[in-house]
């Protein structure tokens, strides 16, 4: 079942981690610059952190870097 990931934006951490893993983000300040997904209340930032590094983990793992 999908979790609320922000509140004030609707995220879900099932969106989050689809968007995540087809855009290489590398931090929340670029998610918050690509993606209107943040908007900077802070309240989120150390899941939407550990998700970008969970994403960042897949796709070297899918490119053979693991």
């Amino acid at each position: 079942m999908a979790e609320v990931v922000c509140l004030c934006n609707e995220v879900l951490d099932e969106d989050l981690r689809e968007y995540l893993d087809t855009h290489a983000i590398g931090s929340i300040e670029e998610l918050r610059e690509q993606a209107s997904i943040c908007n900077k209340c802070m309240q989120c930032q150390e899941l939407v952190e550990g998700e970008i590094y969970l994403a960042r983990v897949r796709r070297q793992r899918a490119a053979g870097q693991f």
